[in-house]
């Protein structure tokens, strides 16, 4: 019998429990048993905590939001920086984990997890430790895979939000903004603005200007009333990044839209009546959607393959409608971001959408 760790790592997000449950129950009738690793990382360091998953423990938890194993993106094993940036973790902290997994006969580690949990995965690849990965941001911005599951759910999220605020938009006649999640890569906000009916949506990959969106939204208040602007909480105002107090490494951002409001009324005075949402976390918790279950599950199923053919330092991805693995190497480093060319880029555009500028009111 092979032993095989799973842990859950940095932000949650709908989906997790389904790829936890897929793994254990497609490793159980090969012969393997489970351990799980709690609080991420901080789990497989001293003093660890872990314990076994059984069949009965993983039974009637896909549809739960969040993880079972608890997770953290703070702490020792830390590996993001910024924008696809890695930073080397500590020898120590990275030899404290092999130790730590040989001593409890850990054959292959699970790790599910966005670029900086699997650039950390990578550094303890190095020391001989056997690694699979699964890809898990709701930001959808990991490179080497379609999608990433949390990303469904979480644009979900925002449509049916924007749902609600179109009704008292128009019956106020009034701008209104939601913050969506999205510090470097906007596919939540241009994904659920362009599915929920915005009439702006401001994104990290491309700077836009104030006195732009303000001669919009007053040709929009002049033939409609009023507007919706999503902004991804990345977006940059002139290629100002809005954040508030953070660590060096890891920079908070939030409160785009609030700055929106006052740079707006301070161009207008008295033009528009604003009101400004912030979705957040409400963004990641929750049951996930039909759509992530059956993805998260596929990776579940797909990473405990891998394990059973000897695969390791690979990453289970969803390329072309399949299941696949790739290095590891080829997801870290580099984020997916919005690009001109991306599909929900061009119809917003060409349906009149605000994005970078606005070229008249014949768009």
């Amino acid at each position: 019998m092979k032993r095989v760790g799973i842990l859950t790592s940095g932000g949650d997000c709908s989906g997790l429990n389904a790829v936890i449950a897929s793994i254990v129950k497609t490793g159980l009738p090969m012969g393997y048993e489970f351990v799980g690793f709690e609080q991420g990382w901080e789990g497989v360091l001293s003093p660890m905590k872990y314990r076994p998953l059984e069949a009965k423990d993983v039974r009637g938890i896909a549809f739960l939001g969040g993880t079972i194993l608890k997770t953290t993106n703070r702490g020792r094993f830390g590996a993001k920086v910024g924008a696809g940036g890695v930073r080397r973790i500590p020898s120590d902290v990275l030899e404290m984990a092999k130790e730590n997994l040989d001593s409890i006969g850990i054959d292959a580690l699970v790790v599910i997890g966005g670029d900086g949990s699997l650039s950390g995965a990578l550094q303890l690849a190095e020391l001989g430790v056997n690694i699979v990965g699964v890809p898990k941001t709701i930001d959808n911005d990991l490179c080497a895979t379609d999608r990433t599951f949390g990303f469904s759910t979480a644009v979900q999220v925002v449509v049916e939000a924007m749902d609600r605020i179109h009704t008292t938009a128009s019956s106020h006649n009034r701008v209104l903004f939601v913050e969506t999640m999205g510090r470097h890569a906007g596919w939540i906000a241009i994904r659920a603005g362009l599915a929920g009916g915005a009439d702006a949506i401001l994104l990290p990959e491309f700077p836009f200007k104030v006195a732009d969106l303000v001669e919009y939204l007053r040709f929009r208040q002049q033939a409609y009333g009023s507007s919706i602007v999503v902004v991804a909480e990345g977006a940059r105002i002139e290629d100002e990044l809005v954040s508030t107090a953070g660590s060096s490494s890891e920079v908070m951002l939030g409160g785009v839209s609030n700055r929106l409001l006052r740079d707006i009324e301070a161009q207008s005075p008295g033009e528009f009546d604003m009101r400004g949402t912030v979705l957040g976390h409400i963004q990641r918790g929750g049951t996930p959607n039909p759509a992530d279950r059956i993805l998260a599950k596929a990776y579940g199923v797909e990473a405990m393959k891998a394990v059973h053919r000897g695969e390791f330092n690979v990453m289970v991805a969803y390329n072309s409608l399949h299941m696949t693995t790739v290095p590891i190497a080829e997801a870290c480093g580099q984020l997916k971001t919005v690009t001109t060319d991306a599909m929900e880029y061009q119809t917003a555009r060409d349906l009149g959408v605000f994005i970078d500028g606005w070229s008249g009111p014949h768009r």
